[in-house]
């Protein structure tokens, strides 16, 4: 029987040395993020699964039309065009790691064409639907709390979902009113809150909220430094946090068609539709390219004026990003201070 890309019954098969050596490799000699390293494996888990299923036990014995029938067995399954580019790069890396360190003699994926995925605009949600999402939770309750100091920080600071679930209580400083995120490749960038935001995260961790929430015994020593935790007193997990923002949507009736950077997509948009500087926003989503992000729309200039009272980037990396006023609604955005 041939098993689903996406096999979850019984136990995950346990992937090959080679694949473990790979892995080591990004996370080590690469510097990729761990859970990038973690989004490779679940890739590579499937591939594997796959393989087992079809009878191939070694990496070395892995053929360019077993790697094209995979392509074909993905695209079955009804998977999305993005996942399965994802997860042929996925493929695709390991077997050109494995030839070019010796541990097999051909790579079978370099006649294999990477499959397309076709382009598309994020959409941004429209700023008076933002507001009434990052809103819906009022409530004083601890749930409600961590909620709308989440919602607050996704768009305020254009934060990935990663970045956020990320964060420890060591990166929150409520004095300056600013964040510390890691982003891709471990980066680290630190970011100004809004008024919004700091008033959320501050009632968040304050007594009645976070507190309330922990465990009498702390199961991991990262689940006690976390920001934002579960009602099980764990880290909030990046689907955790995206299953918040798709059910707060959807308790606030909207019908737009939703992806875990939503919020991300929205400030981006929003502060250049207000005048932001393309490459300031660029520095606040943490992008190191001087390309412009899929996140900001191509509809937008590239020689957007910066407004007159301007940003600084102080040393260290340490971004003041002043015009965050010129965010709608710049009581959300304006940095304290």
């Amino acid at each position: 029987m041939t098993a689903s890309p996406a096999d979850t019954t019984g136990e995950p098969p346990v992937l090959p040395v080679e694949a473990e050596d790979f892995l080591t490799w990004l996370l080590v000699e690469r510097g990729r993020a761990r859970s990038t390293v973690e989004a490779y494996r679940r890739d590579l888990v499937a591939y594997w699964t796959y393989l087992g299923s079809i009878g191939c036990a070694s990496v070395r014995d892995v053929s360019t039309a077993q790697v094209s029938d995979y392509v074909a067995h993905l695209r079955d399954a009804g998977l999305a065009p993005s996942t399965v580019a994802r997860r042929i790069v996925a493929a695709r890396s390991l077997h050109r790691f494995c030839a070019v360190e010796g541990l097999s003699d051909v790579d079978p994926t370099t006649e294999v064409d990477q499959p397309r995925v076709p382009a598309g605009l994020p959409k941004a949600l429209d700023e008076a639907i933002v507001v009434a999402l990052v809103e819906s939770p009022g409530g004083d309750d601890p749930v409600d709390l961590r909620d709308r100091a989440l919602l607050e920080v996704l768009y305020g600071t254009g934060a990935r979902i990663s970045e956020a679930v990320g964060l420890s209580v060591s990166d929150v400083d409520l004095t300056t009113g600013t964040l510390r995120l890691f982003g891709k490749g471990s980066r680290e960038r630190v970011v100004p809150l809004g008024s919004q935001a700091l008033d959320a995260l501050g009632r968040w961790l304050s007594p009645g909220g976070r507190a309330l929430m922990e465990p009498q015994m702390w199961a991991r020593r990262g689940d006690a430094e976390a920001v934002f935790i579960n009602r099980r007193g764990g880290r909030l997990s990046r689907q955790g946090a995206w299953g918040i923002v798709r059910s707060r949507a959807e308790q606030c009736g909207i019908t737009e068609h939703l992806s875990p950077h939503v919020l991300r997509h929205s400030c981006a948009t929003h502060m250049l539709d207000h005048g932001a500087d393309v490459r300031a926003v660029q520095e606040l989503l943490g992008h190191a390219s001087t390309a412009p992000p899929r996140c900001i729309p191509r509809c937008q200039p590239l020689t957007c004026a910066p407004p007159t009272t301007g940003h600084t980037l102080a040393p260290g990396g340490r971004c003041s990003f002043r015009w965050l006023a010129m965010h709608p609604g710049g009581r959300r955005f304006e940095p304290v201070g």
